[in-house]
This record gives structure tokens, sequence and C-alpha cells, in this order.
């Protein structure tokens, strides 16, 4: 059976599906179904790290290799500085943005350098919302609760209280640097509720949330005249006498040569390890996202948390084969898009937490109940036209018009048509270990956004990632430039990579793998 004919399954059986009621899972009943489904819990996949901060940890295999491998740089690289600072940002994500912006506007003497283009990253392509606690009924002590929930308790108390706490002054923040949030009628900000959370607090843009706030931030960027390295690829970073970070080297991705920033501060914004691709998952990942900042910082001896735990995103495309792993909305199953399976049937109820919704469907499939493409992929149906039978004709294209076009240049009306789903690599739960200022233990050396972790427990709901950014970015970029006036720029060393290499070889690891690895590895080598 094509396609379309089973499409047909799920328009026959919508009105008697529009009736069902699924009864939640209970505590017991999700524990059970995330240990037996989700991939964080496939012991084969995992392996523990042999050396450095985190020795003895597991995490996937994909990682554990990169966090053991070696740097390109050598013991002679000439460290001469091409560029001085105050602050030094690496990564042009929204984590990044707000980071050097909050830097800069402090009065330091700051560069943005960024692997690839401005803006190019994860955060221009969230869709679903920015939780912030905004409407009468909600509260940041509720949105802190929700979170600690769908994070399975695990979540670092004083980072969560302090990024809820912030949420509101974020909004005002890019309210009036010009982000064009949803409004009502009534000219209020739109709430929409997300998975997981017990009230609306999802601050939307349509179905392009992210690219709107990177539109903004990326202008103000470069209307403050902000020093911009562009694909400049961090490689390196460098140490002083008494092993704080003192700077970074890059590669310049146009000419392959290296360049050497000296700073007093460093931020990593680099983002997550989708495109690690680990246990062969699509990802909806940008392509710098291979984990970069997690090897360089642990190269510095910057200590790891919650490195077992990743966000598999429920709803990832599996058809057309041009789309695989790219995110459908999480919006669409907020307004009432449904779930089904080859039978027709709903098995979850479309908003709980992601790791329970991932796991269902992961289920669904495992067990015979998916539906397989031409290629031999499998997936579920999500119900994109019970939005416009609920609504009224028009929902879908006026909500999602960006998912309306993506689907649009292949063929598919996603408002008469289902979509095919599977989960997709989305998130690193885990990540470098920070302070309340997105400090780590390594002085001198902060990171915010996704390469950050403790935040999110052992699972994030969605929204908060957003949330994550801006509110880390602007507290590493706002404490490293009130720290600089009364720093000196420190020496420029290696020390730490002797260090590293000394314990690796300790531990008899010779595995011959660099990193970070840059850019993916989608091609093989030409001998």
């Amino acid at each position: 059976m094509d396609i379309h004919a089973l499409q047909q399954i799920v328009h026959k059986t919508r009105d008697a599906r529009r009736q069902q009621t699924l009864s939640k899972f209970s505590p017991a009943e999700r524990d059970q179904l995330i240990h037996k489904y989700h991939p964080d819990f496939r012991a084969s996949a995992y392996r523990p790290i042999r050396f450095g901060p985190n020795e003895g940890d597991k995490t996937v295999v994909e990682l554990a290799t990169l966090l053991e491998g070696d740097s390109s740089i050598q013991d002679h690289t000439d460290l001469t500085a091409h560029y001085t600072c105050d602050v030094l940002v690496i990564g042009g994500g929204g984590a990044g943005c707000a980071a050097a912006l909050h830097a800069h506007g402090a009065g330091a003497k700051t560069i943005l350098a960024t692997k690839l283009r401005l803006g190019d990253s994860n955060s221009v392509m969230a869709q679903g919302g920015m939780q912030i606690s905004v409407a009468p009924e909600d509260s940041p002590v509720t949105h802190f609760i929700d979170t600690l929930k769908g994070g399975h308790m695990q979540n670092d108390h004083a980072l969560l209280k302090v990024m809820v706490e912030d949420g509101p002054s974020i909004a005002k923040w890019l309210l009036e640097l010009g982000v064009l949030f949803d409004r009502q009628a009534d000219g209020n900000l739109h709430v929409k509720k997300g998975g997981g959370s017990s009230k609306p607090r999802l601050l939307t843009c349509s179905d392009y949330t992210g690219l709107e706030i990177m539109r903004v931030l990326k202008d103000e960027v470069i209307n403050q005249k902000i020093q911009l390295l562009e694909f400049a690829a961090a490689i390196e970073l460098l140490s002083g006498e008494a092993g704080n970070c003192t700077g970074a080297i890059f590669k310049d991705l146009d000419n392959q040569r290296h360049v050497v920033v000296a700073a007093k501060c460093v931020i990593l914004a680099t983002g997550g390890i989708g495109r690690l691709h680990i246990q062969g998952f699509p990802t909806s990942n940008h392509y710098g996202a291979t984990g970069d900042g997690l090897c360089l910082s642990y190269r510095m001896g910057a200590k790891l948390d919650h490195i077992d735990t990743f966000q598999y995103h429920p709803s990832g495309a599996v058809y057309p084969e041009q789309l695989i792993g790219q995110l459908v909305t999480e919006g669409i199953r907020s307004e009432g898009g449904q779930l089904v399976n080859a039978k027709g049937e709903r098995f979850v109820n479309e908003l709980d937490t992601r790791d329970v919704v991932s796991s269902s469907i992961i289920r669904e499939c495992e067990e015979g109940r998916g539906i397989r493409t031409m290629s031999g992929r499998v997936g579920v149906w999500l119900d994109t036209p019970l939005l416009d039978v609920e609504h009224g004709p028009g929902t879908v294209e006026k909500h999602f018009p960006a998912m309306m076009l993506q689907f649009e240049r292949f063929g598919i009306d996603i408002s008469k048509d289902p979509v095919l789903i599977y989960p997709t690599l989305h998130y690193q739960n885990g990540g470098v270990k920070i302070d309340t200022n997105s400090e780590t233990n390594v002085k001198n050396l902060f990171v915010a956004g996704e390469a950050s972790g403790g935040l999110h427990g052992r699972n994030r709901l969605m929204g908060n990632s957003l949330l994550d950014l801006m509110v880390y970015g602007k507290r590493s970029g706002l404490t490293a430039a009130g720290r600089v006036g009364s720093m000196k720029q420190g020496q420029l060393t290696l020390k730490h990579l002797q260090r590293f290499r000394a314990d690796a070889k300790k531990h008899g690891n010779v595995s011959g793998v660099i990193s970070p690895m840059i850019l993916p590895a989608y091609t093989r080598k030409v001998s």
C-alpha cells in the first residue's frame, strides 16, 4: 500500500478518533516506557570516558571519542595574537549574539567569532516558541515546577530559578529591540500551551520564532558595530599560568590559516552535537552542530554535567526524503494535531513531555504499527489537517506558514494531508557545568546556551531553549564585561593541552581522532 492510500486511513478514522479520550500514563508506566524505548537507555550506545574531568562517566560513544580526541594544535604553534579584546564570544547563534550585545553594551571591547555565518545556528530554526511566564494566571514558580517535572527532577535548581525569574525582563528586552511576538486582538501578548506545561506561556512568532528573534539580534550586532570573525572555527583555547582561559585559536575556513585571539574572558556559545548523528539518528540541527564547545572546554579541565542524556524531538519529518529529520513544529500538536499509527489509532497524549511522546512513537514503530515509506523508513502520522477541521479552514496556513511552505516545495499540502514523522536528534540536554553567571570551573571561561549543562535536567521542555539562550547569554556577557576592567591580559600558553596529552598518554589513549570535528564527516576522504 502506498503513502497516499495510507493517508486515507487517517481521514476515514478521524471522526471516531476526535471523540477518543486517552488515559494518562502513571508515573510507573512513564518510567517503564522511557526505559524500554528511549534511546538514552540503549546500553550498547554508551561507554565510560577514559580520562579527564569526567573520567568514568558514561556518554554516547560518538561524544566520548571526541572528548578523548587530540588537538590539531602542536606545542610549537606560534601564539602571537592577531586580535586582542576584553571579551571573546565564540558562536553566532542566540546565546552568542545575546552575550556579545550585553558585553559590548557594558563597555567591553568585544569580538564575536563564528564557525559559519552570523546567525547560522540552531537558534534560527526554533519554531515552537519561547516559554516565559507573562500571563496573569502564570508565575515563575509554576514555570519552575513544570520544568523540574519535565527534567525528571534532575535540574540544577539554582540555574532554573534564575532562568524563570529573568524571563519577563528578557521578553521586555526583546520587545524593545523589535521582536514581533504574536498578539491577541486586544494587543496583549498571545501565549500558547506547550507539551509538559500546566499553563500557556509560549511566546511565538507564528512558526518561525527563532528566525524572528535572530533577525533582530543579527541586526543589532551589526548596528552596534561589534567586530565579527565569520568562517572562523575555534580549534583550541588558550590558558594562562594559573590555568585560567586567556583566548582561543581559530582556523580560518577561507584560507586554512590559524588566527589567534587574546581575550581576558571567553564565552563559548557553540551549540549542540546533533550533527554527530548519535546512534544513527537523523537530526534537526544546523550543519555546524558538532559539539565543539564540549571538546574545547574538556581539554581546559572544565567539568561536564548530564552528558548521558539527549533529546529526540518527537516530530522529525520522515517523508519526503529531502526533509528527513527536519522539525515539524510541536506547535501543531499544541493546537490539536493528533498522532496516529498505521491503524488510524491515537496512542499517546500529544502534549506529554518530549521523552514520553518520542518513546511512544518508537514503540509503535518497533511493534509493527508504524507506516513504512518506499525507501524503508518508518514513522507515524501527525494529523495536520485536523486543525482546519477543528478551528476552521485556513488555520494551518495562518498559524504555520513556514511549515506549509517547506512541504509545498515537494508537492505536499499539509492542510489536506497528514505528515509522516519519527523522532529526530534535537537537543543536548547536558553540557559544560556552569554557575548562575554562566562561568565554568575554569576561571574566565563561560559557557552559554545549549553547550552548557544542568539547567534542563534529563529532558528539556519545549520553549525553554530560547529562554536559556537569552538569560545565560546576557548573564555571561554582563559578568565578563564587569570583570575585565580590573584585569590584565593573561599569558597565552598551551599548558592545559600539555596536561591533557600527558593524561591521555597515561591512560593509553591512541585513538588518533582529532577534535573538535568542525564540520560533519559526510564524505569519505580520497586517499
